[in-house]
Protein backbone atom coordinates (compact mmCIF):
# COMPACT_ATOMS: atom_id res chain seq x y z
CA UNK A 1 0.00 0.00 0.00
CA UNK A 2 0.76 3.48 -0.87
CA UNK A 3 0.24 6.53 1.55
CA UNK A 4 -1.25 9.75 -0.56
CA UNK A 5 0.86 12.30 0.48
CA UNK A 6 -0.99 14.76 2.72
CA UNK A 7 -3.56 12.92 3.52
CA UNK A 8 -2.79 10.27 6.79
CA UNK A 9 -4.30 7.23 7.04
CA UNK A 10 -5.47 6.88 3.35
CA UNK A 11 -3.92 4.78 1.06
CA UNK A 12 -3.73 3.70 -2.63
CA UNK A 13 -3.82 -0.13 -3.70
CA UNK A 14 -0.72 -1.41 -5.75
CA UNK A 15 -1.23 -3.05 -8.86
CA UNK A 16 -0.65 -6.27 -7.23
CA UNK A 17 -3.85 -6.46 -5.48
CA UNK A 18 -6.56 -6.81 -8.44
CA UNK A 19 -9.13 -7.31 -5.64
CA UNK A 20 -8.55 -4.66 -3.23
CA UNK A 21 -11.45 -1.98 -2.86
CA UNK A 22 -11.55 0.90 -5.61
CA UNK A 23 -10.60 4.14 -4.25
CA UNK A 24 -13.03 6.42 -3.21
CA UNK A 25 -13.35 9.94 -4.22
CA UNK A 26 -11.15 12.41 -3.57
CA UNK A 27 -14.32 14.76 -1.88
CA UNK A 28 -15.39 11.62 0.11
CA UNK A 29 -11.82 11.15 1.26
CA UNK A 30 -11.88 15.16 2.16
CA UNK A 31 -15.09 14.29 4.41
CA UNK A 32 -13.56 10.94 6.16
CA UNK A 33 -10.19 13.23 6.75
CA UNK A 34 -12.09 16.33 8.57
CA UNK A 35 -14.60 13.96 10.12
CA UNK A 36 -18.58 14.54 10.65
CA UNK A 37 -19.58 18.73 10.68
CA UNK A 38 -20.61 20.22 13.88
CA UNK A 39 -24.04 19.53 14.90
CA UNK A 40 -24.98 23.05 15.11
CA UNK A 41 -23.88 24.19 11.39
CA UNK A 42 -25.05 20.95 10.52
CA UNK A 43 -29.15 20.95 12.09
CA UNK A 44 -29.48 24.79 10.24
CA UNK A 45 -28.34 23.24 7.32
CA UNK A 46 -31.07 20.72 7.65
CA UNK A 47 -33.66 23.25 9.18
CA UNK A 48 -33.23 25.41 5.71
CA UNK A 49 -33.72 22.44 3.60
CA UNK A 50 -36.71 21.22 5.29
CA UNK A 51 -38.17 24.43 4.97
CA UNK A 52 -37.42 25.07 1.15
CA UNK A 53 -39.53 22.11 0.65
CA UNK A 54 -42.34 23.42 2.05
CA UNK A 55 -41.80 26.93 0.97
CA UNK A 56 -40.30 29.45 -1.62
CA UNK A 57 -39.06 32.83 0.47
CA UNK A 58 -38.34 35.84 -1.38
CA UNK A 59 -34.57 35.33 -0.96
CA UNK A 60 -31.73 33.60 0.34
CA UNK A 61 -31.15 35.86 3.09
CA UNK A 62 -34.63 35.67 4.39
CA UNK A 63 -34.43 31.82 4.26
CA UNK A 64 -31.41 31.82 6.69
CA UNK A 65 -33.22 35.08 8.75
CA UNK A 66 -36.28 32.25 9.36
CA UNK A 67 -33.60 29.44 10.66
CA UNK A 68 -31.64 31.61 12.53
CA UNK A 69 -34.99 33.07 14.09
CA UNK A 70 -36.16 29.84 14.91
CA UNK A 71 -33.19 28.37 16.88
CA UNK A 72 -32.81 31.48 18.47
CA UNK A 73 -36.44 30.61 20.35
CA UNK A 74 -34.76 27.78 22.10
CA UNK A 75 -32.40 29.85 23.57
CA UNK A 76 -34.91 32.83 24.30
CA UNK A 77 -34.34 33.02 28.34
CA UNK A 78 -30.67 34.05 26.86
CA UNK A 79 -31.47 36.96 25.06
CA UNK A 80 -31.79 40.66 25.98
CA UNK A 81 -34.59 41.42 23.40
CA UNK A 82 -37.32 38.92 21.19
CA UNK A 83 -36.86 39.79 17.90
CA UNK A 84 -40.22 39.65 16.34
CA UNK A 85 -41.10 37.43 12.48
CA UNK A 86 -42.95 39.61 10.84
CA UNK A 87 -44.54 37.28 7.86
CA UNK A 88 -45.98 39.57 5.65
CA UNK A 89 -47.67 39.62 1.96
CA UNK A 90 -49.52 41.66 -0.45
CA UNK A 91 -52.27 39.11 -0.92
CA UNK A 92 -53.93 35.75 -0.35
CA UNK A 93 -51.44 32.48 -1.56
CA UNK A 94 -48.30 33.74 -0.74
CA UNK A 95 -47.14 31.37 1.88
CA UNK A 96 -47.29 32.88 4.63
CA UNK A 97 -49.32 30.72 6.46
CA UNK A 98 -48.02 27.74 5.43
CA UNK A 99 -44.51 29.04 6.52
CA UNK A 100 -46.36 29.53 9.98
CA UNK A 101 -47.10 26.04 9.82
CA UNK A 102 -43.36 24.86 9.72
CA UNK A 103 -42.30 27.58 12.33
CA UNK A 104 -45.05 26.04 14.63
CA UNK A 105 -42.79 22.63 14.66
CA UNK A 106 -39.75 23.34 14.94
CA UNK A 107 -39.57 26.22 17.47
CA UNK A 108 -39.51 26.83 20.94
CA UNK A 109 -42.58 25.42 23.16
CA UNK A 110 -45.22 27.43 20.22
CA UNK A 111 -48.39 29.08 21.98
CA UNK A 112 -50.67 29.50 19.11
CA UNK A 113 -52.46 32.34 19.29
CA UNK A 114 -55.06 33.27 16.70
CA UNK A 115 -57.67 35.51 17.74
CA UNK A 116 -56.61 35.29 21.52
CA UNK A 117 -57.16 38.01 23.75
CA UNK A 118 -53.90 40.08 25.17
CA UNK A 119 -55.16 38.71 28.62
CA UNK A 120 -55.00 35.30 27.62
CA UNK A 121 -51.63 35.81 25.93
CA UNK A 122 -49.64 37.58 28.97
CA UNK A 123 -50.89 35.30 31.36
CA UNK A 124 -49.52 32.29 29.48
CA UNK A 125 -46.16 34.02 29.28
CA UNK A 126 -44.01 32.85 32.19
CA UNK A 127 -39.88 33.73 32.77
CA UNK A 128 -39.87 30.65 30.60
CA UNK A 129 -41.17 31.54 27.70
CA UNK A 130 -43.36 29.92 24.95
CA UNK A 131 -43.13 31.12 21.46
CA UNK A 132 -46.09 33.32 20.37
CA UNK A 133 -47.56 33.09 16.76
CA UNK A 134 -50.27 34.76 15.52
CA UNK A 135 -52.05 34.08 11.68
CA UNK A 136 -54.04 36.38 10.37
CA UNK A 137 -52.73 38.96 12.16
CA UNK A 138 -54.41 41.52 9.47
CA UNK A 139 -57.30 40.60 11.60
CA UNK A 140 -56.13 42.35 14.60
CA UNK A 141 -54.64 44.96 12.75
CA UNK A 142 -55.85 45.33 9.34
CA UNK A 143 -57.84 48.83 9.55
CA UNK A 144 -57.65 51.58 11.94
CA UNK A 145 -60.99 50.60 13.23
CA UNK A 146 -60.15 47.18 14.28
CA UNK A 147 -56.31 48.38 14.95
CA UNK A 148 -57.90 51.06 17.91
CA UNK A 149 -60.10 47.67 19.44
CA UNK A 150 -56.69 45.66 19.72
CA UNK A 151 -54.37 48.55 21.03
CA UNK A 152 -53.82 45.98 24.24
CA UNK A 153 -52.50 43.87 21.95
CA UNK A 154 -50.14 45.72 19.93
CA UNK A 155 -48.51 47.00 23.42
CA UNK A 156 -48.26 43.71 24.75
CA UNK A 157 -46.30 43.08 21.82
CA UNK A 158 -44.30 46.02 21.90
CA UNK A 159 -43.39 45.66 25.13
CA UNK A 160 -42.20 41.98 24.82
CA UNK A 161 -39.58 42.94 22.49
CA UNK A 162 -37.47 43.64 25.70
CA UNK A 163 -37.03 41.77 29.08
CA UNK A 164 -38.11 43.54 32.21
CA UNK A 165 -41.10 45.24 30.66
CA UNK A 166 -43.84 43.80 32.69
CA UNK A 167 -47.56 44.68 32.24
CA UNK A 168 -49.67 45.74 35.37
CA UNK A 169 -53.17 44.45 36.25
CA UNK A 170 -55.40 44.82 39.12
CA UNK A 171 -56.46 40.99 40.30
CA UNK A 172 -58.19 39.04 42.89
CA UNK A 173 -60.77 39.72 45.09
CA UNK A 174 -58.46 42.64 46.91
CA UNK A 175 -57.99 43.96 43.55
CA UNK A 176 -54.05 43.93 44.22
CA UNK A 177 -51.99 45.21 41.38
CA UNK A 178 -50.09 41.89 39.85
CA UNK A 179 -47.27 42.23 36.98
CA UNK A 180 -47.25 39.63 34.03
CA UNK A 181 -44.09 38.93 32.44
CA UNK A 182 -44.10 39.99 28.33
CA UNK A 183 -40.81 38.82 27.19
CA UNK A 184 -41.32 36.35 24.33
CA UNK A 185 -40.48 35.90 20.76
CA UNK A 186 -43.22 36.14 18.76
CA UNK A 187 -44.03 35.31 14.68
CA UNK A 188 -46.97 37.04 13.33
CA UNK A 189 -48.34 36.40 9.80
CA UNK A 190 -50.77 38.17 7.62
CA UNK A 191 -51.75 40.45 4.60
CA UNK A 192 -50.15 43.99 4.71
CA UNK A 193 -47.97 45.53 7.25
CA UNK A 194 -48.25 45.49 10.54
CA UNK A 195 -48.32 48.46 12.73
CA UNK A 196 -45.12 50.60 12.59
CA UNK A 197 -44.00 49.39 16.17
CA UNK A 198 -44.48 46.06 15.29
CA UNK A 199 -42.35 46.29 11.94
CA UNK A 200 -40.01 48.38 13.71
CA UNK A 201 -39.19 45.64 16.30
CA UNK A 202 -39.25 42.47 13.38
CA UNK A 203 -37.17 40.65 11.10
CA UNK A 204 -39.84 41.40 8.29
CA UNK A 205 -40.28 38.41 5.57
CA UNK A 206 -42.28 39.90 2.43
CA UNK A 207 -43.36 37.01 1.13
CA UNK A 208 -44.86 36.61 -2.50
CA UNK A 209 -46.73 34.36 -4.42
CA UNK A 210 -45.54 31.62 -6.16
CA UNK A 211 -44.36 32.20 -10.37
CA UNK A 212 -45.98 29.29 -12.82
CA UNK A 213 -43.27 26.53 -12.78
CA UNK A 214 -42.30 27.18 -8.79
CA UNK A 215 -43.16 23.99 -6.60
CA UNK A 216 -43.38 22.49 -3.81
CA UNK A 217 -43.96 20.03 -1.28
CA UNK A 218 -47.43 19.40 0.09
CA UNK A 219 -47.85 20.13 3.49
CA UNK A 220 -49.51 16.61 5.78
CA UNK A 221 -49.36 17.06 9.15
CA UNK A 222 -49.16 13.70 9.83
CA UNK A 223 -46.56 12.22 7.56
CA UNK A 224 -44.08 16.02 7.69
CA UNK A 225 -44.81 17.19 11.44
CA UNK A 226 -42.13 14.21 13.00
CA UNK A 227 -39.50 15.08 11.29
CA UNK A 228 -39.78 18.62 11.66
CA UNK A 229 -39.86 17.84 15.47
CA UNK A 230 -36.92 15.76 15.36
CA UNK A 231 -34.74 19.14 13.82
CA UNK A 232 -36.74 21.30 17.13
CA UNK A 233 -35.30 18.23 19.49
CA UNK A 234 -32.03 18.24 17.72
CA UNK A 235 -32.02 21.87 18.07
CA UNK A 236 -32.54 21.83 21.31
CA UNK A 237 -29.40 19.27 22.08
CA UNK A 238 -27.47 21.78 20.44
CA UNK A 239 -28.26 24.51 22.32
CA UNK A 240 -29.49 23.83 25.43
CA UNK A 241 -26.21 23.32 26.65
CA UNK A 242 -25.03 26.64 25.20
CA UNK A 243 -27.28 29.02 26.88
CA UNK A 244 -24.76 30.10 29.34
CA UNK A 245 -22.18 30.90 26.06
CA UNK A 246 -24.84 33.06 24.50
CA UNK A 247 -25.77 34.99 27.40
CA UNK A 248 -22.10 36.06 27.46
CA UNK A 249 -21.92 36.61 23.77
CA UNK A 250 -21.53 39.97 21.89
CA UNK A 251 -21.49 39.53 18.63
CA UNK A 252 -20.10 42.17 16.26
CA UNK A 253 -22.96 43.53 14.48
CA UNK A 254 -23.43 45.01 10.98
CA UNK A 255 -26.05 47.48 11.79
CA UNK A 256 -27.49 49.54 15.01
CA UNK A 257 -29.63 50.70 17.37
CA UNK A 258 -33.17 48.72 17.40
CA UNK A 259 -31.89 47.15 14.08
CA UNK A 260 -29.04 45.50 16.23
CA UNK A 261 -31.54 45.03 19.22
CA UNK A 262 -33.78 42.59 16.98
CA UNK A 263 -31.00 40.89 15.29
CA UNK A 264 -28.58 40.10 17.53
CA UNK A 265 -29.92 36.77 19.04
CA UNK A 266 -30.07 35.57 14.87
CA UNK A 267 -26.37 36.53 14.85
CA UNK A 268 -25.43 35.05 18.05
CA UNK A 269 -27.01 31.57 17.04
CA UNK A 270 -25.01 31.69 13.85
CA UNK A 271 -21.83 32.18 15.81
CA UNK A 272 -22.54 29.52 17.96
CA UNK A 273 -22.79 27.67 14.95
CA UNK A 274 -19.72 28.65 13.01
CA UNK A 275 -19.16 27.54 9.52
CA UNK A 276 -20.74 29.71 6.87
CA UNK A 277 -23.40 30.92 9.23
CA UNK A 278 -22.03 34.06 10.81
CA UNK A 279 -20.86 35.36 7.31
CA UNK A 280 -24.91 34.22 5.96
CA UNK A 281 -26.48 36.31 8.87
CA UNK A 282 -24.44 39.26 8.89
CA UNK A 283 -25.37 39.20 5.08
CA UNK A 284 -28.91 39.02 5.51
CA UNK A 285 -28.76 41.55 8.49
CA UNK A 286 -27.06 44.67 6.40
CA UNK A 287 -29.66 43.15 3.41
CA UNK A 288 -33.07 42.71 4.90
CA UNK A 289 -32.52 45.92 7.44
CA UNK A 290 -31.11 48.22 4.37
CA UNK A 291 -34.32 46.99 2.31
CA UNK A 292 -37.01 47.80 5.29
CA UNK A 293 -35.43 51.49 5.90
CA UNK A 294 -36.06 51.78 1.95
CA UNK A 295 -39.64 50.57 2.95
CA UNK A 296 -40.28 53.02 6.15
CA UNK A 297 -38.83 56.19 3.92
CA UNK A 298 -40.89 55.41 1.57
CA UNK A 299 -44.07 54.96 3.72
CA UNK A 300 -43.51 56.88 6.53
CA UNK A 301 -44.36 60.04 4.71
CA UNK A 302 -41.95 62.28 2.55
CA UNK A 303 -39.95 64.09 4.65
CA UNK A 304 -37.00 61.47 4.74
CA UNK A 305 -37.21 61.18 1.01
CA UNK A 306 -37.49 65.40 0.69
CA UNK A 307 -34.05 65.30 3.06
CA UNK A 308 -32.53 62.61 0.82
CA UNK A 309 -33.15 64.21 -2.20
CA UNK A 310 -32.14 67.53 -1.37
CA UNK A 311 -28.70 65.95 -0.40
CA UNK A 312 -28.38 64.47 -3.92
CA UNK A 313 -29.02 68.13 -4.97
CA UNK A 314 -26.14 69.95 -3.04
CA UNK A 315 -24.03 66.97 -4.35
CA UNK A 316 -25.25 67.73 -8.03
CA UNK A 317 -24.07 71.85 -7.43
CA UNK A 318 -20.85 70.71 -6.19
CA UNK A 319 -22.03 70.96 -2.32
CA UNK A 320 -21.92 74.83 -1.64
CA UNK A 321 -22.43 76.56 1.16
CA UNK A 322 -25.25 77.84 0.27
CA UNK A 323 -28.39 77.46 -2.20
CA UNK A 324 -31.01 79.30 -3.53
CA UNK A 325 -34.90 77.46 -2.94
CA UNK A 326 -35.63 78.37 -6.68
CA UNK A 327 -32.98 76.74 -7.81
CA UNK A 328 -33.19 73.61 -5.22
CA UNK A 329 -37.02 73.27 -6.50
CA UNK A 330 -35.89 73.42 -10.08
CA UNK A 331 -33.22 70.51 -8.89
CA UNK A 332 -36.25 68.40 -7.57
CA UNK A 333 -38.87 68.87 -9.69
CA UNK A 334 -36.91 68.12 -12.77
CA UNK A 335 -36.29 64.94 -11.43
CA UNK A 336 -38.83 62.10 -12.58
CA UNK A 337 -37.55 59.33 -10.74
CA UNK A 338 -38.89 61.24 -7.71
CA UNK A 339 -42.68 62.49 -6.03
CA UNK A 340 -41.92 66.36 -6.73
CA UNK A 341 -42.53 66.73 -10.48
CA UNK A 342 -46.09 65.32 -9.55
CA UNK A 343 -46.25 66.51 -6.20
CA UNK A 344 -49.09 69.09 -7.17
CA UNK A 345 -49.88 70.54 -10.55
CA UNK A 346 -46.76 73.01 -10.18
CA UNK A 347 -44.74 70.44 -8.74
CA UNK A 348 -43.34 70.94 -5.26
CA UNK A 349 -43.38 74.54 -4.47
CA UNK A 350 -41.82 76.70 -2.07
CA UNK A 351 -44.67 76.96 0.51
CA UNK A 352 -44.77 73.07 0.12
CA UNK A 353 -41.26 72.81 0.80
CA UNK A 354 -41.54 74.85 3.59
CA UNK A 355 -44.17 72.80 4.98
CA UNK A 356 -42.73 69.34 4.73
CA UNK A 357 -38.85 70.71 6.34
CA UNK A 358 -41.53 72.31 9.01
CA UNK A 359 -40.62 68.85 11.40
CA UNK A 360 -37.15 68.95 11.34
CA UNK A 361 -36.74 72.77 12.28
CA UNK A 362 -35.16 73.85 8.85
CA UNK A 363 -36.77 76.80 6.88
CA UNK A 364 -35.89 79.38 3.92
CA UNK A 365 -34.17 82.56 4.79
CA UNK A 366 -32.98 86.07 3.15
CA UNK A 367 -29.09 85.12 1.82
CA UNK A 368 -26.79 86.45 -0.25
CA UNK A 369 -25.45 85.20 -3.28
CA UNK A 370 -22.49 86.38 -5.42
CA UNK A 371 -23.27 89.26 -6.91
CA UNK A 372 -24.55 90.55 -3.47
CA UNK A 373 -27.86 89.68 -4.94
CA UNK A 374 -30.33 88.87 -1.96
CA UNK A 375 -32.97 85.29 -2.45
CA UNK A 376 -34.68 83.26 -0.22
CA UNK A 377 -32.18 80.35 0.36
CA UNK A 378 -31.34 77.47 2.76
CA UNK A 379 -27.56 76.70 4.03
CA UNK A 380 -25.82 73.24 3.34
CA UNK A 381 -25.38 73.52 7.40
CA UNK A 382 -29.07 73.34 7.72
CA UNK A 383 -29.58 70.09 6.93
CA UNK A 384 -26.62 68.14 8.38
CA UNK A 385 -28.49 67.09 11.23
CA UNK A 386 -31.06 66.15 9.86
CA UNK A 387 -29.39 64.23 7.37
CA UNK A 388 -27.13 62.52 10.24
CA UNK A 389 -30.08 61.49 12.47
CA UNK A 390 -32.93 60.45 9.48
CA UNK A 391 -31.01 59.69 6.23
CA UNK A 392 -26.88 59.33 7.02
CA UNK A 393 -25.12 58.47 4.02
CA UNK A 394 -24.53 54.54 3.41
CA UNK A 395 -21.21 53.46 4.57
CA UNK A 396 -18.64 51.76 2.13
CA UNK A 397 -18.69 47.50 2.57
CA UNK A 398 -15.75 46.67 4.34
CA UNK A 399 -13.45 45.23 2.18
CA UNK A 400 -12.72 41.16 2.25
CA UNK A 401 -10.46 40.24 5.19
CA UNK A 402 -10.57 43.55 6.64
Amino acid sequence: MTAIPGRPGAHLASMEQPDATPEAPLAEQDAASFGPRPEGEQVLDDLAAQIKRYVILPSGEALTAVVLWVAATHLQTAWQHAPRLAVVGPAKRCGKSRLLDVVTETVHDPLVTVNASAAAIFRSITEAPPTLLVDEADTLFGSAKVAEKNEEMRGLLNAGHQRNRPTLRVSGPNHEVSKFPTFAMAALAGIGDLPDTIMDRSVVIRMRRRRPGEKVAEFRSARDIPALNTLRDRLVGWLAPLRTAAMELTPAMPVEDRAADTWEPLVAVADLAGGGWPERARTACRAMTKHEAEQDQDSSGLGIRLLADIRRAFESEGNPPVIRTSRLLDILNKDEETPWPDYTASGLTPRGLQILLKDYGISSANRRFHGDVQAKGFTRLQFTDAWARYCPAPQPEPAAGA
